[in-house]
């Protein structure tokens, strides 16, 4: 079975995270084959769009369940850009919709007096070291595409903030579950070093 599994969910194109992947010398796999997710020692959750496009698209082949059942068990997941909101409670885009409540809080819209969505490179403040952030240098750059921005009820989870007008979380992490609102496929050296950290995160027990 694959090592690392990237959940497609019939959600944006997803061959560039496994080619990075790849780069790293790590074995990544895009499957909709729940055996294969069930049995992955790691999977990344991937995310394009629309927030409550992406939580029906998830919900409706069952995968929601599968992803909070293999955080339960331990396995480290890795949510990237609408993926990393959708570990939240609850976004506002479109009205409310519900996330998989697997961290606290809510995903918000940009300020209108910013230009949205926000498109191209931006620095992450690292707030508290961890593994997925090792041999990273603090205010490195990183791609990001997005227009809604993740608002933690506890901030004890963000572990990398950047500033748009003002400071948001792009780097969250609790337990097994880390979450970076950029794109670390599209943002050269340092999200090669990101996706080869979370290769060699170790899964833990449960999800504290």
């Amino acid at each position: 079975m694959a090592r690392i599994a990237i959940i497609d969910y019939g959600v944006g194109n997803l061959r560039s995270v496994e080619k990075a992947f790849a780069a790293t010398g790590h074995d990544a796999v895009v499957s909709s084959d729940e055996q294969i997710l069930r049995h992955a020692d790691k999977l990344v959750l991937p995310g394009v769009g629309a927030f409550a496009a992406c939580m029906q698209a998830l919900g409706a082949r069952g995968f929601d369940e599968l992803v909070r059942e293999r955080i339960a068990e331990g396995t480290p997941l890795l949510g990237v850009c609408v993926g990393m909101q959708m570990l939240f409670d609850e976004s506002e885009e479109f009205g409310r919709t519900a996330g998989l409540g697997l961290l606290h809080g809510r995903v918000r819209r940009f300020g209108s007096s910013l230009v949205v969505p926000q498109v191209g490179w931006n620095q992450v403040r690292q707030c508290a070291a961890d593994p997925l952030l090792a041999g990273i240098p603090d205010n490195s750059f990183f791609y990001f595409v997005h227009s809604y921005f993740c608002e933690a009820t506890d901030a004890s989870v963000i572990i990398g903030e950047t500033d748009y007008e003002s400071k948001y979380a792009s780097v969250v992490a609790q337990g097994n579950i880390w979450g970076v609102q950029f794109h670390p496929e599209k943002s050269q050296a340092a999200g090669l070093q990101l996706l080869a950290n979370f290769a060699a995160v170790r899964q833990t027990s449960v999800c504290r």
